[in-house]
């Protein structure tokens, strides 16, 4: 148990950490928050008028960007650590009496919080422009917890990928994966539409499990393909994070304590 609180202490005094340096740099932490609400705008209004959806287009579109707002939360999270990584800070931290998974924890719980913060913002303005949840309060706070879910397993990927980077300018490469990621998937128009075989890639998307998942609980529009994935979204919500959180904070904790080995 003293370990157990020791580690909790640790990890919230990373936490502050990384909340500290957001504070003095809040330009940076403004446009992470509206670059979901640009994605809105530009794919709602711009380009909305021409996407085929079964009912209202933004209805559909709603639940896909809160996903993919969570999805594109990876490269922040990639860039803080490679950068610790690249100028040495994680040695210094390595080198205090401190629990070893702090620094890793501590990033994940302030990354978190700024997800949760540009969900809702996102949700704010997702109402404001006429976007509305359908099956009661309670399962619009189970849609939200699969979307916070999703997020801390990306999480979880992004501090490890950050680890084995050769420093912060390689969030290049992962932009590379992260958006089409983001686009083979149900968030913009129905996998039905693509040839088989890109569809099959896309019904399997653990994005696009949350996607469909989230969609039903708030009771939006959404596309029925018939394929196995789309008919246990639910499951998959689930299933997916967690599978990715087995896998990578293990790894992550083990990369940060094997670094300049």
């Amino acid at each position: 148990m003293t370990t157990l609180r020791w580690t909790i202490a640790d990890g919230w005094t990373m936490t502050r950490r990384e909340l500290a340096h957001w504070a003095r740099q809040p330009a940076a932490v403004i446009v992470s928050l509206l670059f979901p609400v640009l994605m809105l705008v530009m794919f709602g209004y711009l380009f909305g008028g021409a996407m085929a959806a079964p009912g209202d287009y933004r209805q559909f579109l709603l639940p896909g960007m809160f996903v993919l707002g969570m999805a594109f939360g990876i490269e922040a999270t990639f860039t803080g650590i490679a950068t610790d990584v690249a100028r040495g800070s994680t040695d210094r931290f390595r080198s205090l009496p401190m629990a070893a998974a702090a620094p890793v924890t501590g990033r994940a719980v302030a990354d978190l919080l700024n997800s949760v913060a540009g969900l809702v913002v996102l949700a704010a303005c997702g109402l404001a422009t006429g976007w509305r949840w359908h099956n009661g309060l309670g399962a619009a706070v189970a849609a939200f917890g699969l979307l916070v879910l999703l997020r801390f397993a990306l999480l979880w990927l992004g501090l490890y990928l950050g680890l084995v980077a050769k420093g912060p300018e390689s969030v290049v490469a992962l932009q590379m994966l992260v958006w089409p990621l983001g686009f083979l998937s149900n968030v913009f128009v129905s996998p039905g539409t693509m040839p088989g075989w890109l569809g099959a890639i896309a019904d399997a998307n653990p994005l696009s499990a949350t996607a469909a998942a989230t969609r039903e609980l708030f009771g939006n529009p959404g596309w029925d393909s018939g394929g196995w994935f789309a008919e246990h979204a639910l499951l998959l919500a689930v299933v997916w994070p967690v599978a990715m959180i087995a896998v990578f904070l293990p790894l992550s904790v083990r990369r940060y304590r094997r670094l300049s080995r």
